[in-house]
């Protein structure tokens, strides 16, 4: 079934900017876009039993279709041959789009929204998002850009192999290079290390780096064969290069650490410093 790509609004500036991204990520992977709209009138986080919620005022509702329609406009502008739909849905954003996040390709949503103080660099909706989303999500912060390359980072987990395969799909849509980069300290672990040869004691530590990034990588040039491939391994702070990398990239693709671990780690440190800190689009691979 050819699902759409889903999009979270909120009627803010930064909404219509997702919207407009996730145009583009529709019209690249020939699917269609949904545009949800989450529509709270009790206050934020109080807890009630559905029966004795109040009725919806109009206004509440006139003021979420404006939202909506704006919306539309923007994708009619920018991916006029994308078929589009759009729901407002009672409810937090938050609840309301990870249960949309299950059924969806890729889920898009702005960094910050009308919700949000002008100094914090992260609303709470994105973050939730991004950490609980079962399909990959692409949090558009600072400046989306149609040239420069994907960026992913790979340390050779089966979570990064997830956000390799995400990003090697993002740069053969987007006819851009991909950068695949291992920021590593000193000497450290990925589960590619659980079986080293008998001489890996000979190795030093950056040559295993180069061996788990290139094992890493061996079969994307067999499914993207015209897609260029950068290898980078650098001896420093994963989180450091690829926000320096943010610069100048389209996207940067970190991994999500999956549901299999308590659930303040089900984002990674360096997943968490990228949502808050990156120059540019930053999306969260993990398997649909």
């Amino acid at each position: 079934m050819n699902t759409p790509i889903v999009v979270g609004i909120d009627g803010s500036e930064r909404g219509l900017t997702a919207v407009r991204v996730a145009a583009d990520e529709a019209a690249r992977r020939h699917r269609g876009l949904r545009i949800v709209h989450a529509l709270i009138w009790v206050p934020a986080g109080m807890e009630m039993d559905p029966a004795a919620v109040p009725p919806v005022h109009r206004s509440y509702w006139n003021r979420a279709e404006g939202f909506v329609t704006e919306a539309l406009k923007a994708v009619g502008k920018r991916a006029p041959c994308v078929e589009v739909t759009a729901e407002v849905i009672p409810g937090s954003a938050a609840k309301i789009l990870v249960a949309e996040s299950r059924r969806a390709p890729l889920l898009v949503i702005g960094d910050r929204g009308l919700g949000n103080v002008a100094d914090l660099m992260l609303g709470s909706v994105a973050l939730q998002t991004a950490t609980h989303g079962s399909c990959p999500v692409l949090v558009t912060r600072g400046t989306p850009r149609e040239t420069g390359p994907v960026v992913v980072g790979v340390d050779g987990s089966a979570v990064s192999a997830d956000a390799l395969l995400f990003a090697a799909e993002e740069a053969s849509n987007r006819g851009a290079e991909l950068v695949a980069m291992n920021a590593w300290h000193g000497w450290h672990g990925t589960e590619l290390n659980a079986d080293l040869p008998t001489d890996f004691g000979t190795r030093t530590g950056e040559d295993e780096q180069r061996r788990v990034l290139a094992e890493a990588v061996a079969g994307i040039a067999t499914k993207y064969p015209d897609l260029t491939v950068r290898q980078q391994v650098i001896n420093g702070s994963p989180r450091f290069y690829l926000t320096a990398w943010s610069r100048t990239a389209q996207l940067v693709v970190v991994g999500g650490r999956g549901h299999g671990g308590f659930a303040g780690l089900l984002l990674g440190s360096v997943g968490q410093h990228l949502l808050h800190h990156s120059e540019c689009p930053v999306a969260v691979a993990r398997s649909a």
